[in-house]
């Protein structure tokens, strides 16, 4: 196993290398110049020229990436241009804000995917199964954003059942100690200010949630009918073993491999993907601070919080591969 995860680890270098290479190029040849961006319209050449000069935006490309890959390898991702705040701390800020948005979407769509797979395979071909199937289809045709401004639209402007921006109300006045909205306000002893944050994360938990939803609903149902059709599941009934009993035991021990390999694949998509959710929320977290940094013309930021994110989708599914020996004991790294 040790062999296994050294191995990965190190395989995973030459592709971040990669991505580093290919990001950096990228943004360099988008139009703008992050001097202009900070100066606005004060910009003139002379400060246009100094300020360049500054940010080390007028040396050459390679040198450049050299001085940024050096930082990398020294645990530096830099600062902003435009604040002077370096990404990490900026990062710890605000990352907690999109963790805890993350961990609200795998929470609903997990929650509910799951229990609606394991239906609609109960029921093959039935009116149960299309209407799952329905429902996933659904959920990964329409847009984020389209979903997210419905949700708002009815749920925060129409009935005003439930908040429609922001993490927690500021008239309540919750300290952030540890930058989770629901646990900082556990922490200030308010019941109010728990419920508030929590009926705050259920609208964008929602909208982020409803492809991973769509998704580990069809692969549970495809993987449910797949392990349903074996032998040894046959043999199980044969032998007079509760329906409930061949489920647990036989069925979905084996049907969960596949399945915890998407949720394990869609935990790191949610992380990196949050940009579109916490924009129509104004959810103070990693994703509205990428779109920020881009319409500013913030290079250091864009990059460094796309590697960021490329390393914790790399640990995610490696993490993910390991849990597999637990979940079979049959599977051997070597």
């Amino acid at each position: 196993m040790l062999r296994y995860i050294i191995r990965r680890v190190l395989g995973a270098i030459p592709v971040l290398f990669g991505l580093s290479v290919i990001l950096f190029l990228f943004l360099r040849l988008l139009p703008g110049n992050p001097a202009v961006a900070i100066l606005g319209q004060h910009a003139t050449p002379q400060l246009v020229a100094q300020i360049s000069s500054s940010l080390g935006l007028d040396k050459p490309l390679y040198v450049q990436y050299l001085q940024y890959i050096w930082q990398l390898l020294h645990g530096n991702f830099g600062a902003s241009f435009v604040d002077g705040r370096t990404v990490a701390s900026t990062f710890l800020v605000r990352f907690p804000a999109t963790l805890e948005l993350t961990i609200g979407a795998m929470i609903f769509a997990v929650g509910l995917g799951i229990p609606l797979g394991r239906l609609a395979a109960r029921h093959p071909n039935g009116w149960i199964d299309g209407a799952v199937t329905a429902l996933s289809l659904f959920g990964i045709s329409i847009p984020i954003f389209v979903l997210g401004y419905t949700l708002v639209f009815i749920f925060g402007v129409e009935l005003h059942w439930l908040p429609a921006v922001g993490q927690i109300d500021p008239r309540l006045n919750v300290n952030p100690v540890t930058n989770f909205s629901i646990i900082d306000a556990i922490l200030s002893g308010n019941v109010n200010a728990v419920e508030d944050a929590v009926a705050h994360l259920i609208l964008p938990s929602i909208a982020l949630g409803s492809i991973p939803l769509a998704i580990v609903t069809r692969i549970t149902r495809a993987s449910v009918i797949d392990v349903s059709n074996e032998d040894y599941v046959r043999t199980a009934r044969a032998k007079g073993l509760t329906e409930k009993r061949v489920d647990d035991r036989h069925i979905m021990r084996n049907a969960w491999l596949p399945v915890t390999t998407v949720i394990g694949l869609q935990v790191g998509s949610l992380l990196a993907g949050a940009v579109i959710t916490e924009t129509v929320f104004v959810w103070n977290g990693v994703g509205s601070w990428v779109v920020q940094a881009i319409e500013n013309h913030d290079l250091i930021v864009v990059q460094s919080l796309i590697m960021i994110f490329a390393i914790i989708f790399l640990a995610v599914n490696l993490l993910v591969d390991i849990g597999y020996a637990f979940l079979n004991p049959r599977i051997r790294y070597s």
